[in-house]
């Protein structure tokens, strides 16, 4: 089963910000699920639950982001216990710059929530966190469901040879 994964934040730094969010879309040719872990559901025992069965792992940027940035908060070194493929490099090689939204939009991968990016995800967290507003956590759930799902898409564009660009 191949494993898709992308993180949210309240920030950059591993340091001095938390994973609000971490999403794990599953699929293999017989089956799909997404799972994502939000708030206190975010620890290692957890994210492994989530990730069992899975071979590898697919991320936009994650050698630079979403897997230090787990290692550092769950003290989980997800590289050494799963083959990870970092999707970005495999765009570089294309042509394909700029960050998972613009190469999404340079492949003419849609999105329902159009327009949002992480900073967006940080605000709809905070105000979910200090109002209780479920419809922004509902929001900033979707948003990263899509970008678990879009990676899938993505990966599947490479693998194609991108012949199906915009």
């Amino acid at each position: 089963m191949d494993a898709y994964l992308d993180i949210e934040t309240t920030g950059l730094s591993p340091f001095f910000h938390e994973i609000t969010v971490i999403g794990v879309y599953l699929a293999s040719s017989s089956d799909s699920r997404l799972v994502q872990l939000v708030g206190e559901e975010v620890t290692r025992d957890r994210l492994l639950d989530a990730l069992e069965g899975a071979g590898t792992i697919f991320t936009y940027n994650g050698s630079g982001f979403d897997l230090p940035f787990i290692r550092a908060q769950l003290g989980v070194d997800l590289d050494t216990i799963f083959h990870h493929h970092d999707l970005m490099h495999d765009c570089w090689r294309n042509n394909l710059y700029g960050g998972f939204k613009a190469v999404e939009e340079q492949l003419g991968i849609p999105r329902q929530l159009k327009g949002m990016s992480g900073r967006d995800a940080v605000v709809l967290w905070w105000k979910y966190q200090n109002e209780g507003d479920r419809g922004s956590l509902a929001q900033l759930l979707q948003y990263n469901g899509e970008d678990v799902g879009n990676l899938k898409i993505l990966r599947e564009k490479l693998i194609r040879g991108l012949s199906s660009r915009k």
